[in-house]
């Protein structure tokens, strides 16, 4: 038996008692690696596999870190571990500190290490799946370098189909992962600028990635403050369109004689002091999207005449007679009730139904639940940042004074009421009383010596439970009897506390 042979049998039997007892691919390669290294007095084993044109470190004899990991990273054909995956063959290195092609990224060796390097191919099926490579220090008398291959060429022909299999494995986690990073970038991450995890808002979000990639209209319903811009916009940046003018027109902001020419534009002389000519905001959107908001603020003769444009994509400018093209999406926003204005003969019909084709409704903030926290410390960071101020919080009463607060402002309101917060809160902490006075309430007082505080003891735990029970009812959108069952009330009970403490319910939810 020669010297290889004499290694070779018991490296052989370690590596095969491995393979027969360990099921965990990716912790049988370490340990091959491991063995590798006791039987043939190399350090540093490494195995690298395959991930489309790149080797990864996958396996290694030490614990790599993060950054190593990182950085053990080679095209094909680049360094001695690139260069064997390109051709499939052995390479020795003698001695790395002479040999440019050996790269030492990980950076696991020094400057003047004196150490050899080998690196073979692990093979699979006929098909290049990897490498395995390890070092070996120089010393005198050391065995021949080929001895050390053609041993490492015999473990690579044993581990290549666990090489192989993990590295199946590795691919089918990594699509997973990504498959798992879209599906939730679908369910719940909110698109553009829009914040909210309720049920509502989340529909709202299924419903603009719907759309946004198709030209069809769209229709944002929703009262004033709910963001309906920044639907219009979340659209824009989705759609094909994304990278083409955005233009917004508030047909509210607008005296009704100039509403005409700001859509449309209009021609030198065409009015009094209308003495330049001046394209409109559907000429300036061409190609991109054309935003109107307050629609249902549009006299009946524009309706008109903006009919005729949704229809035709053609246009006059005042004061000509000259038709005009333009290719814009239409989105366009109202918080009036326009079904009711239909019939008082205020908002077209036929325009009606051509916005309406794919209509998109904003629930208020009162029906957003816990989203007005969400909200409200987005707001936080937001204006912290604007007016240099850090490590500001709410306290514990100031977010339940928000979230018992109706917001008829909306989302609008409640960032204003934030900035202002911010603005006076002195000790980095947002308290009720930084809040505006419509917020606040004397249940959720939180300086014993200002008028409007719960006095007394039966005052003080009158108002503590008048905050637990609204709470729960908000929790459970206004029904009365499943917010008895949480907080373990008789329903009898219930009624009586909501009657005594003067807490109304609409009777829709009880």
């Amino acid at each position: 038996m020669n010297a290889n042979e004499s290694i070779a049998v018991p490296l052989l039997h370690d590596i095969s008692t491995a393979v027969a007892r360990e099921r965990n691919v990716g912790k049988l390669l370490g340990q091959v690696l491991e063995i590798t290294e006791r039987h043939l007095g190399m350090v540093r084993g490494t195995i690298a596999l395959l991930a489309g044109d790149e080797l990864r470190i996958e396996a290694s004899a030490r614990s790599l870190n993060a950054e190593e990991r990182a950085l053990g990273r080679y095209r094909i054909g680049e360094g001695v571990t690139g260069l064997v995956a390109k051709t499939g063959r052995a390479v020795v290195v003698p001695d790395v500190r002479h040999d440019p092609r050996f790269l030492n990224r990980t950076k696991a060796r020094g400057k003047g290490d004196a150490v050899s390097f080998v690196c073979v191919p692990l093979v699979h099926g006929g098909q290049i799946v990897g490498t395995l490579s390890a070092d070996r220090e120089i010393r005198e008398g050391d065995r021949p370098l080929d001895e050390a291959v053609e041993l490492l060429g015999i473990v690579a022909n044993v581990v290549g189909d666990a090489a192989s299999a993990y590295r199946e494995q590795r691919a089918e986690r990594e699509a997973l992962v990504e498959e798992n990073r879209k599906l939730r970038s679908l369910l719940s991450e909110s698109p553009g600028r829009l914040i909210g995890e309720c049920p509502e808002m989340r529909e709202v979000y299924a419903q603009i990635r719907q759309v946004a990639p198709t030209d069809a209209t769209v229709l944002v319903r929703g009262a004033s403050g709910t963001g309906k811009e920044l639907v219009a916009r979340a659209i824009q940046a989705l759609s094909g369109r994304k990278n083409m003018p955005f233009v917004v027109l508030n047909c509210a902001a607008l005296p009704e004689s100039l509403v005409e020419s700001e859509l449309f534009g209009h021609e030198r002389g065409a009015f009094t002091d209308a003495r330049e000519r001046r394209i409109g905001r559907a000429e300036a959107a061409n190609g991109g999207t054309l935003f109107l908001d307050e629609i249902g603020d549009l006299s009946v003769p524009v309706q008109v005449k903006l009919l005729r444009f949704l229809q035709e994509r053609t246009f006059s400018r005042v004061g000509s007679n000259e038709e005009r093209s333009s290719d814009v999406r239409f989105i366009a926003a109202t918080s009036r009730n326009l079904e009711e204005m239909m019939a008082k003969g205020r908002f077209r019909e036929d325009l009606y139904y051509r916005l309406a084709i794919f209509p998109i409704v904003l629930p208020d903030l009162a029906r957003r639940g816990g989203d007005v926290v969400l909200l409200a410390r987005h707001f936080l960071e937001k204006a912290c940042l604007k007016y240099g101020k850090k490590d500001l919080s709410f306290s514990p009463p100031a977010l339940d004074a928000m979230l018992a607060y109706a917001w008829p402002g909306n989302v609008r309101e409640l960032e204003n009421c934030v900035e202002r917060a911010v603005l006076t809160a002195q000790d980095g902490c947002i308290r009720t009383y930084n809040l505006p006075p419509a917020i606040q309430g004397p249940e959720f007082a939180e300086d014993p010596f200002r008028p409007d505080a719960p006095r007394t003891l039966a005052e003080q735990l009158d108002a503590l439970e008048r905050r637990i029970l609204e709470a729960a009812l908000r929790r459970h959108s206004g029904n009365r009897s499943a917010a008895g069952r949480e907080l373990g009330v008789s329903p009898r009970m219930m009624n009586y506390r909501l009657k005594r403490l003067g807490i109304r319910v609409r009777a829709a939810d009880a």
